[in-house]
């Protein structure tokens, strides 16, 4: 009997390239729900391509709609949740706290109770670094402070709290809430990548849009800050390392995490009891390593072999010079460890732009 596992955004970019690592597990079954608010339908027909296998099931919902929800659960027999639908623009959210603090929270809980009511008793939530706020210590580690500084880290930061407080209400409820930095880069395949809508925020879709020439220059801001070349620096991993974190932890849960208290207290120093026994596990998603803007400029500019203009700016309120984690715990409980180099994740996402564009065009 395969397991069904539900993905919520699953049309998205981080949870599109989740499905192709589920769907290549034989013994798992995909059920995808996502609004198709920020992602396309051909996306889930490309990552049906990728694997040469379909989705059990796609449903065109917003989780705030409780009534389609139960659909879902009432018509399949699902085991575990992998949970990515939310927005996720730090600066939006800023502008519209009220719509992420809406969208964000009340999706995420009409699905736990949900999953409550139908006794799953295994969920994944896509958290983010932005919980941490701005680092006082570097590498950011599992037991750094957070301190989110916008609505949308304030918003993933409320969900673990959520989520904390259910696993401590029902111990049969094992949860796994996993942090990650800069995803970046795109299938290898080039079918599948990042590509919002509307005008981007993060840095790699704004270097693409300026090399493909719907940008006129890329704006710098900063670069003044106490860095080997001035501009801030960040943990970029790539999108497939990611999802392989994800599988990683959708079978741990499934066979249950080792947790040797000696391997965890060398992993991360003075571990208290509650993150080492509960069962509801915390794991940074990142390199380890930090990348500035200025290098990634340089490495887009090499494998598309053009130009990027810059233009600097002040710098922002609230931007961390700098950026990364200390992802041991992972490496160590779920055996997962990033693979690709900066110059895959340039690569990559380059070629799905040179796809997508000569896709788009010959469908004009």
């Amino acid at each position: 009997m395969k397991k069904e596992i539900l993905v919520t955004g699953g049309v998205g970019f981080i949870g599109s390239h989740c499905v192709v690592e589920l769907l290549q597990v034989d013994e798992y079954e995909i059920i995808v729900v996502d609004n198709l608010f920020n992602s396309n339908l051909k996306t889930l027909e490309n990552v049906e391509k990728i694997t040469n296998k379909k989705v059990k099931k796609f449903y065109q919902i917003d989780l705030r709609d409780m009534t389609e929800l139960s659909k879902v659960f009432e018509e399949n027999n699902i085991e575990a949740i992998i949970h990515f639908a939310a927005l996720k623009a730090v600066g939006e959210s800023v502008q519209k706290p009220l719509l992420y603090y809406q969208n964000n929270l009340v999706g995420t809980l009409n699905l736990l109770e949900l999953a409550q009511l139908h006794h799953i008793t295994k969920f994944i939530f896509s958290s983010s670094a932005t919980v941490y706020g701005i680092p006082k210590h570097l590498p950011l580690t599992e037991l750094s402070p957070t301190e989110a500084i916008s609505p949308y880290g304030s918003t993933k930061l409320m969900v673990e709290k959520i989520i904390h407080d259910l696993c401590r209400s029902n111990p049969s409820f094992h949860a796994i809430l996993l942090r990650y930095f800069n995803p970046v880069g795109a299938h290898p395949s080039g079918l599948i990548g990042e590509d919002p809508k509307g005008e981007p925020n993060n840095l790699f879709p704004v270097l693409s849009r300026v090399l493909l020439g719907m940008k006129d220059e890329l704006t710098v801001f900063g670069n003044d800050y106490d860095t080997p070349d001035g501009t801030c620096i960040r943990d970029y991993i790539h999108i497939q390392d990611l999802a392989s974190g994800h599988l990683a932890a959708i079978q741990s849960l499934f066979a249950p995490l080792n947790n040797n208290d000696d391997d965890d207290h060398h992993i991360n120093g003075d571990v208290g009891d509650e993150m080492r026994r509960s069962n509801c596990e915390i794991f940074n998603l990142g390199t380890g390593s930090g990348i500035s803007v200025l290098e990634a400029v340089k490495a887009m500019e090499k494998v598309s072999g053009k130009k990027i203009n810059i233009k600097y700016a002040p710098r922002r309120e609230g931007d961390a010079p700098v950026c990364y984690a200390n992802a041991d715990r992972a490496r160590h409980l779920l055996s997962w460890s990033p693979r690709y180099t900066l110059p895959d994740m340039c690569q990559h996402l380059w070629n799905f732009h040179l796809l997508h564009s000569q896709t788009s065009s010959s469908s004009l």
